[in-house]
């Protein structure tokens, strides 16, 4: 029996994981909307008829959150909270088969490209002209920008090719035309993603094309910053350093996921890298860029990590000093090459090493932020929190970097660039004022 009145033809859209996923969230409702439905992203109100949740099955914390939600939502249905749950993204990608059998009372599981399949099942048309086109869950000011989905390279502890299939770059024409229209819309950073921006190019240009695309997308008018996100190290193109040198609209920041400091558990991740080399790669990046801020991600208990080789990563750490860093527990993932390996390192043990990482790191972040202060940086506002107002610099992407906080909450700041002397610091937040 129905407790309440349910709106017909709103949907509810519940985005779980990576930015890639809020990109793909937001294709989707641009498609239900210009189909006559109504929706909203992670409504506040429980009154929507149709709820779809875009799932994220990357690692065994992701992955329970999303069967979590998805069970939340089928005992909503069961009490005639909602009238129809569906589920798309990477869970679903790769489970389907178990989460049909497991959790039998949502009407449809999707995998990630099955977008016209679910749009038919909701009685709706795939609008091709709408190619492109998104209703923007994040701040109006910045938008993630998909440059490409999928992946070719061979990480064995990696489930991504699973469930996003193999690399495929989109055109770079359709590319500029989305970027004009997110600044029309008043957009001002994009945040450049993919499984791997370096790649871009490769199947359709037959080239290595990411400097191109960055150079042509800085000239779209009203994008005043460009970030790079997920950069592998292995065959990384240095001309992208050119185009970052010498266009003042791209940030000088760089997202490069290097996943490990032992070379013998590089080898084993099938990095097709070492330590050394990777040092080699980060001084070379910075001696061309000498102002770059690197953001970097680290595995820790990968199988077969002794405290030898997690000593040589944190010895690495500490000599790289990188701007930014986070660092997750490895997950033993199926149908991976690193599941044939022993999971030998105890979650207890992975969690000790992962928190030593990011104390080391705390320590290098506080010394490297106490060196901006008295100094001025251009910064984006996000937004306001109690009686403050918080924005980023250009070595910070939202929601996994610091932010520079000003006293007074705002509002008119929000979306707006402005130089902030730098007054004080902690180890990973900026206070100053607006000069």
């Amino acid at each position: 029996m129905k407790t309440k009145t349910l709106k017909k033809n709103k949907v509810n859209v519940v985005t779980l994981g990576c930015s890639k996923n809020i990109f793909d969230s937001e294709v989707m409702m641009a498609q239900l909307k210009a189909n006559k439905f109504t929706v909203e992203h992670e409504a506040q109100e429980d009154d929507s008829e149709i709820v779809i949740i875009n799932t994220c099955g990357f690692i065994e914390s992701a992955k329970q959150e999303s069967i979590d939600t998805i069970i939340r939502y089928a005992e909503a249905k069961n009490q005639g909270l909602v009238n129809k749950v569906y589920v798309t993204g990477c869970l679903s990608e790769r489970y389907r088969d178990e989460l049909e059998k497991e959790i039998p009372d949502v009407d449809g599981y999707f995998g990630t490209r099955e977008l016209p399949r679910l749009l038919k099942t909701l009685k709706a048309d795939y609008k091709k002209e709408l190619v492109g086109e998104r209703l923007l869950t994040t701040p109006s000011h910045y938008a993630y920008f998909k440059i490409a989905e999928g992946c070719d390279r061979p990480c064995s502890f990696c489930a991504i090719p699973l469930m996003r299939g193999k690399h495929v770059s989109t055109p770079m024409d359709q590319l500029i035309s989305n970027a004009n229209s997110l600044a029309e819309q008043g957009v001002k950073e994009l945040i450049l993603i993919a499984q791997d921006l370096t790649y871009y190019g490769l199947d359709i240009y037959k080239k290595r094309n990411l400097a191109e695309l960055v150079d042509k997308l800085s000239d779209v008018k009203g994008i005043e910053w460009i970030r790079l996100h997920y950069a592998f190290p292995t065959g990384f193109p240095m001309d992208v350093l050119d185009v970052m040198k010498d266009r003042s609209n791209v940030c000088n920041y760089l997202d490069m996921p290097l996943q490990h400091g032992s070379s013998k558990i590089l080898k084993a991740m099938k990095r097709g890298t070492t330590r050394e080399k990777t040092e080699e790669l980060v001084a070379s990046i910075r001696e061309k860029m000498p102002d770059i801020g690197i953001r970097t991600t680290l595995i820790s208990g990968f199988p077969g990590e002794t405290e030898a080789d997690f000593q040589e990563m944190y010895d690495w750490v500490e000599r790289s000093k990188f701007e930014r860093l986070g660092i997750f527990t490895y997950s033993h993932e199926e149908n991976t090459t690193a599941f044939a390996l022993k999971d030998d390192v105890p979650a207890k043990v992975k969690q000790e090493r992962a928190d030593a990482i990011m104390e080391l790191q705390s320590g290098i972040s506080y010394d490297l932020n106490q060196q901006k202060i008295g100094k001025t940086f251009k910064v984006l506002f996000d937004k306001t929190e109690g009686d403050y107002t918080l924005g980023r610099t250009e070595y910070d992407s939202p929601e996994v970097d610091n932010e520079v906080i000003i006293q007074g909450a705002d509002k008119k700041l929000i979306g707006q660039f402005r130089n902030v002397l730098i007054t004080s610091a902690d180890h990973y937040d900026l206070v100053g004022s607006v000069s």
